[in-house]
């Protein structure tokens, strides 16, 4: 299992990808809104997303985990 990790603090504004998706390395998978900037997520690895841990207007702090791929 490899985890998608939030690279700064902010609120989820979308959610790119859904449980069963094939993403590839570099793949935007999800939009942070932090400081009134929006902030791809992009997976540093390819796979399939196994487990999606956030919901759009969830905040999230560093490190947090926001999708599991397998």
């Amino acid at each position: 299992m490899k985890e998608i990790t939030a690279s700064m603090a902010g609120t989820v504004l979308n959610v790119l990808v859904n449980v069963g998706d094939e993403v590839n390395s570099g793949q935007e998978v999800l939009m942070l809104e932090s400081m009134k900037m929006e902030i791809p997520v992009e997976s540093l690895e390819s796979g399939k997303v196994a487990d999606v841990k956030v919901a759009i207007g969830d905040f999230v702090n560093e490190g947090d985990v926001l999708l599991v791929l397998e």
